[in-house]
């Protein structure tokens, strides 16, 4: 579970950041106007970065040593946990784009995947 979980969220996290580096205008349709100044599709690419940054940690997080194993998903719990908790804020207020619904959903299962991989490595010490 713990190899499967960094590789979907690898995926997930490279396409999400080719998206914002590559395509920032599409992938932000509905919340980034079709005239964005220059600076906000800047700071866009930029953002685009750390997801790829990530994306390659987790990959080659896949087989790593128990201590260094808890830390990248721990922070990978963190991480789309905060990202969760956001989505459900802006669906409830209604804030948030329409497809904010469809990444509630992906971040919510990557959220429960990642405090299920936590725990069971906690507990057995993998």
């Amino acid at each position: 579970m713990t190899k499967l979980t960094l590789a979907l969220s690898s995926l997930y996290l490279a396409a999400v950041g080719l998206a914002l580096t590559f395509f920032p205008l599409q992938f932000g349709r509905g919340a980034v106007p079709a005239d964005a100044a220059p600076e906000l599709l800047a700071l866009l690419r930029l953002l685009g970065g750390p997801f790829l940054g990530i994306a390659v940690l987790n990959w080659l997080s896949r087989s790593a040593e128990p201590f260094t194993l808890r830390t990248v998903l721990l922070a990978n719990l963190v991480g789309f946990g905060a990202v969760a908790a956001n989505d459900v804020w802006g669906v409830i207020s209604g804030e948030a784009r329409e497809i904010a619904k469809l990444f509630l959903i992906a971040h919510l299962l990557f959220t429960f995947a990642f405090v299920a991989t936590v725990r069971r490595t906690l507990r057995t010490g993998d």
